[in-house]
Formats: C-alpha cells, structure tokens, sequence
C-alpha cells in the first residue's frame, strides 16, 4: 500500500514531479497552496508534504521558510530536481500566434529571456501546471502556459516548445516532512524505535548521498557579533554550511530569524555538542530535522 503525499499544486505540477521522483509508491494529494501542504501532513490527511524551499536561479520560497518555524512536522529527506520548461499551447498551434503566457511568477522569472525575444507579455498564475488546467478549460485567444512536459501530458495539451528555461543549471529544492511520530530521520533510526517493514518510502537509487544534512532556525539577541558567536561554534568544529537565509520576525521590525543548513547528523557527537553550545548563545532554537543529503543527478 502507497504512503499518501501532499503537493503544492495542480496535477503535473514541478512538485508532483519531484514526489514521484522521490517515492517508491505514492498517492499523490494536490492542495492549493503551500500552507494546505502543511495542514494536511499536521492533522495527519497525509503521510507526507512535499514543499519547494528554494530554486537555484530565483533563490528561495519565502512562504515555506516561514511554516517551517511554527509547524511541527520534521524534515525527513530532500531532493533536487531539474526544471525543463516548455511552453504549452493548443493543438496546431504556434508560437508565432501567442500574445499571453501564463504561469507561476518563478517560472516566468526563469524563462525571463526566451519571453522577451519572443514578445510574449507575461501574466502570473498561481502555479504552473494551473496555468495549464485553465488554458483547458477557459480556451483564452492567443495564449500559452509555462509549465511540466507531465502538466502538458495530463491535460491533453501540446508542447509547443521546450527548454525554454534562461539557465540549464534551473534546479529546485523540495524539502520532504512528516510527523515526528514516523519515528525515520535520515536513515537512522531514533533511540529506542524500530524501523518498520516497509516504512522507507524513498528511492535512494542514484538521488541519496550516504552522508547526512540538519537543518536548523535560530534567534539571535540584538547586539553587534551575535551571529559569529554562533557561527563560530561550526567553523571551529569543521562543520560545512551549506545554507544560511534570514527571514523577518513579523513582531519585531528589522530583527530576524535565520535558517541554517548544515552537514552531518544531529545525533552525530560533535554536531549534538555544537547545537548544544549554539543553544546558549541564541535567544531561540529548532531542529527541524537531520536527513539524508541528496545529490544532483
């Protein structure tokens, strides 16, 4: 039996893509926005979310930072995944006759250039592959969608042309999260659980790297040499930053949460051993989670 896994999304949606990627066997749950991915893994609809935290051209999904602060879902795995436009159209349709392309303001970002040789005005959708579900179903004059070869697939729709994208180097981060009650984080079972058959999801053939990520958020007091007092505790250590992102904190003007990837595993003793000296330096810290560190393929 298929874990059931929540998506950001129409059907054929980059983060569809990127579960199918990820899991062995999936049903796969769209949800509107980003926040309905979270509530539905937190009041347990679902096994697992998926959720997009960061793209290698258009930086990162500010929305996903902010649930993870006060979500209780833990992150439980990652993986990359390489966006390959295509402008989708109507059949015998050509890109001579498009006016209007719709599509998410990220994609249509990515694929800035191609846009503007071609003289297309562009006009921001709420996701990708909705852009396509809608050019189904309304049939507006003159218009294409920016989307997935799959959104193209399950909505009938021709492609029209394809990697449209400004940079070949085009990936996305998603982020996978669960309950802390799965009990897996990183491949390692947690002290005084067992793994159970079939509890494993993903596919570690050629996306897994053996060795392991944290990724953590932190408050700092509001004084001058605050953060290299923590970032000191890694470099001293050896430890490899992978990540770091400030987000505002909505009660306090111009004071900040930050987000820290990381590599090794929390359970890991020099890692427990500087979390445990960052603790006493920052005014605020979460673990969101150790797991396994993908690779790009």
């Amino acid at each position: 039996m298929g874990v059931r896994v929540a998506f950001q999304g129409e059907r054929g949606a980059y983060s569809e893509v990127a579960a199918l990627q990820y899991f062995n066997t999936t049903e796969l749950i769209p949800k509107r926005t980003i926040a309905d991915v979270f509530y539905s893994a937190e009041m347990h609809e679902v096994d697992y979310a998926i959720v997009p935290i960061e793209n290698s051209i258009e930086g990162s999904v500010n929305e996903t930072y902010d649930h993870l602060l006060t979500t209780h879902l833990k992150i439980q795995g990652e993986v990359y995944l390489r966006i390959e436009h295509c402008l989708i159209g109507y059949e015998h349709s050509s890109i001579n006759s498009i006016r209007y392309v719709y599509s998410h303001p990220q994609a249509l970002g990515q694929c800035r250039g191609f846009i503007q040789r071609h003289g297309f005005e562009p006009i921001p959708y709420y996701d990708t592959a909705g852009s396509v579900k809608m050019l189904k179903e309304k049939r507006p004059d003159a218009s294409a969608a920016i989307a997935s070869r799959l959104a193209a697939e399950i909505y009938g729709l021709s492609i029209l042309a394809e990697g449209i994208e400004d940079s070949k180097n085009n990936y996305t981060r998603f982020l996978i999260l669960a309950c802390p009650e799965r009990g897996i984080e990183g491949g390692r079972e947690e002290e005084g659980e067992e793994e159970e058959e079939g509890e494993h999801v993903a596919d570690t053939t050629g996306i897994m790297g053996s060795s392991s990520k944290t990724s953590i958020i932190f408050t700092l007091e509001h004084r001058a040499g605050a953060l290299y007092d923590v970032l000191r505790e890694f470099a001293s250590r050896g430890i490899n930053l992978t990540m770091i992102v400030s987000r505002p904190i909505k009660d306090r003007p111009w004071e900040y949460n930050f987000y820290l990837d990381f590599e090794g595993h929390s359970l890991d003793d020099h890692i427990r051993e500087c979390l445990e000296r960052v603790k006493d330096k920052v005014v605020f810290l979460k673990v969101l989670g150790s797991y396994p560190k993908a690779v790009i393929s």
